[in-house]
């Protein structure tokens, strides 16, 4: 008689976890996967999926806007947001039904309630105490709230993606993924924009170009940008919200959303008296092997909190179950991750910085662009596009891809794969571009950045 109930009791129902349940399953090992909301985790319910979809919508008035330029009247227009919700949700839910369909197909027990441990090997999921030999956390990340007073009267990501009204007022505090695709998101819908970042960038750990770029082409595009700047308070006011500024005046507005960094969702769930150790944020300290302190423990995706990335998290569940029930140990490789924020225009990069290729490699040479690409010179629009190589000059290594502009994520994931591969520069200058593209830049670049102009 089996000494466990299970061979592996998964906490956690995102991608991450589901994904490493169904390949443990296949794999032979008898798996129940424990999940106290929808199957999917934040990706599918409250993240990329989602975040997607409500970026294809905002993009429909800039369409509108170019179609003009090349013959076609476009008539009047109107937009219902609460429609577009209603019918993300019914995408969503079809999602949900596929993430259980693929389960049950691969004999996985999914247990609706919330998963805690009790010791190494046993978990309480409601009133059933279930044991396991091995225990998976994958409980993902959740929306940190700054401190600030009246916090409470903002909202998160996680709500915004319910919102039955579309606010004509929208505030944006953070100046990371989440704050400046959703300020892009609210300012193609309609709503007027201020998006308030506390640093002097955006997308602090992301290429330094980039951040400069999209600041300028969101501020084109009508949001109004506001760098180095940060809010003390919040309140209710004449029926809307008063933002606190700490160098003004308040201002009100009719939704403030705060985007300053999600956190790992491992409090709570009998962890630290199992005796796994956690980071200060609260991180699962695993070893390369997915392995927490305590050997018959394993965390992956946002709780490990080393790239907080969809793909990244399932390429970790297929690590773990591979190690645990396939003889094959694995880690994985996070060196050229590649990764987009879906903002308008929407940014894309893989591998290193400038700043972190200076520090590394020491001698590089930067190439750089930035034009307007061909469907703006009938449409009129003046966004224009950004890409640049970083390369190292002693062995000529492409150890940067970074764009943006339309399409960017399409475009650079195909140079992941060139980079995964070790391309040279010259082998990216023997490429016959594509014609008329935008991606064809990237092999058409022949004169680096003069030093002078290299960014600090």
């Amino acid at each position: 008689m089996p000494r466990y109930d299970y061979d592996l009791i998964t906490i956690g129902g995102g991608s991450g976890g589901v994904r490493a349940s169904r390949a443990s399953a296949n794999f032979g090992a008898r798996v129940a996967l424990i999940e106290e909301k929808q199957l999917g985790g934040t990706c599918v319910n409250a993240g990329c999926i989602p975040k997607k979809l409500l970026s294809y919508a905002a993009h429909y008035a800039q369409d509108f806007n170019d179609a003009a330029g090349y013959g076609w009247s476009v008539g009047p227009r109107g937009f219902d947001w609460a429609q577009l919700i209603a019918n993300k949700n019914v995408e969503i839910a079809r999602l949900n039904g596929v993430y259980a369909r693929l389960l049950a197909a691969a004999g996985v027990s999914v247990i609706e309630s919330r998963g805690k441990l009790l010791d190494a090997h046993t978990v309480q999921a409601g009133d059933r105490t279930l044991t396991a030999e091995h225990i998976l956390i994958a409980t993902g990340s959740r929306p940190v709230m700054p401190a600030v007073a009246g916090a409470e009267l903002a909202v998160t990501s996680d709500e915004a993606f319910h919102l039955q009204h579309l606010p004509a007022r929208v505030t944006v505090v953070g100046g990371g993924y989440i704050a400046v695709e959703f300020a892009s998101i609210f300012n193609g819908s309609g709503s007027s924009v201020t998006l308030v970042h506390r640093r002097g960038h955006l997308l602090r750990g992301f290429d330094h170009d980039l951040g400069g770029v999209l600041a300028e082409e969101m501020a084109h595009h009508g949001i109004n940008v506001e760098l180095s700047s940060t809010i003390t308070r919040i309140e209710r006011r004449n029926g809307a919200l008063a933002v606190q500024f700490a160098s003004r005046e308040a201002r009100e507005t009719d939704l403030v959303l705060c985007a300053t960094g999600r956190s790992p969702n491992t409090r709570g769930i009998g962890l630290e008296e199992a005796g796994v150790l956690l980071a200060g944020n609260g991180a699962i300290k695993v070893d390369d092997f997915f392995c927490s302190s305590v050997p018959s423990i394993h965390a992956i995706g946002d709780a490990i909190d080393r790239i907080m990335l969809t793909p990244v998290a399932i390429a970790e569940a297929m690590a773990l179950a591979n190690t645990l029930f396939n003889h094959s140990p694995r880690g994985l490789d996070y060196n050229g991750v590649p990764t987009a924020v879906f903002s308008h225009p929407s940014v894309a990069t893989v591998g290193l910085t400038e700043h972190d290729a200076r520090r590394r490699h020491g001698a590089i040479d930067v190439y750089a662009t930035r034009f307007r690409p061909l469907k703006a010179t009938l449409s009129g629009s003046t966004e224009r596009v950004f890409m640049k190589l970083v390369v190292d000059r002693n062995s000529d290594r492409v150890l940067g891809v970074h764009m943006v502009g339309a399409d960017a994520a399409e475009t650079i994931q195909g140079f992941a794969v060139a980079l995964k591969c070790g391309a040279t520069k010259a082998q990216f200058d023997a490429t016959v571009g594509i014609h008329p593209t935008s991606a064809e830049e990237f092999v058409s670049m022949r004169e680096p950045r003069p030093p002078q102009a290299e960014a600090a």
